[in-house]
């Protein structure tokens, strides 16, 4: 099974598509597939499709859409253009599709089948980066941390109705997300790369208008590019911006870099990465 979540929602069985285009089967193969190979609770996947205030046919309902699913998964087994189906290991057994989507005792389980899957893929790269990061391997830390971000292809779950479940699990991603985007640009200055980061820095301040890691990373590209009244600019900026709408003055480490600049040291101090992605708040 292949699964595709961080953008649109894509998963594969047997190299055919189990993704149906009903809104709430949807929802469930969404929260299925992000917990491949782990039960997800009905109550989780009730509270997912109808909130705090279920119908009474809640239950039945979800197995309907369950059946809906596993109906999916019996045409994509049954392929015949994709050459022998997964999880035979070669010995001409197939799983079933009780077997791809399980009944469990207190919810349901997507079994992988040990297939892809784009989330634990970024997992996977995006800590190899921030092993590499702790080591001072730079190069390596930036090419992992790239490597994971490529797999992103817009918003997670771009193209499917989200309830609280799923709404929660999109901003645990993004976070995730933006701490990996965070580590690579700090790796990209480690190597010298200030004036390459300018544009991408200035799109991303402008999204995240209170997220002081960026700031502060935008503030030392612009000095090492010999900008130093806009790094100054973006500092205030940011202040106004702290001030007005959460009122929070900038962290000390982004007023140490301040006075830096305004100094005309050397070398800013960098302020310590992530000092205010709990302040993070985009814009539209």
């Amino acid at each position: 099974m292949d699964i595709e979540i961080l953008g649109a929602l894509a998963v594969q069985e047997n190299g055919v598509s189990i993704t149906p285009t009903a809104p709430k089967p949807r929802q469930v193969l969404a929260l299925l597939a992000l917990h491949a190979d782990r039960v997800v609770s009905v109550s989780d996947l009730i509270e997912e499709l109808w909130g705090t205030t279920p119908p009474r046919s809640a239950r039945t309902t979800l197995q309907t859409y369950v059946l809906q699913l596993r109906e999916l998964i019996s045409l994509a087994l049954d392929g015949d253009g994709h050459g022998e189906p997964q999880g035979t290991g070669g010995t001409g057994a197939r799983r079933t599709a009780k077997e791809v989507l399980v009944t469990m005792p207190s919810g349901y389980l997507l079994a992988s089948g040990g297939g892809a899957s784009d989330v634990r893929t970024f997992e996977r790269l995006s800590g190899m980066g921030y092993r590499a990061m702790d080591a001072g391997d730079f190069p390596g830390a930036a090419r992992q941390l790239r490597e994971a971000l490529a797999l992103w292809t817009g918003t997670a779950f771009a193209d499917v109705q989200t309830g609280e479940q799923l709404d929660m699990e999109i901003k645990r991603l993004e976070e995730n997300r933006l701490c990996a985007l965070d580590q690579r640009i700090e790796a990209d200055l480690r190597l010298g790369r200030h004036r390459e980061l300018l544009a991408e820095l200035t799109v991303l301040v402008n999204r995240y208008r209170t997220h002081e890691s960026l700031h502060g990373q935008f503030m030392l590209a612009l000095y090492r590019s010999g900008r130093r009244g806009e790094a100054l600019e973006v500092y205030q900026r940011l202040r106004a911006t702290l001030v007005r709408d959460l009122g929070l003055e900038p962290s000390a480490g982004l007023q140490r870099m301040q006075r830096s600049i305004l100094t005309a040291s050397p070398e800013p101090a960098p302020a310590a990465s992530g000092t205010a992605k709990e302040r993070l708040v985009p814009t539209s």
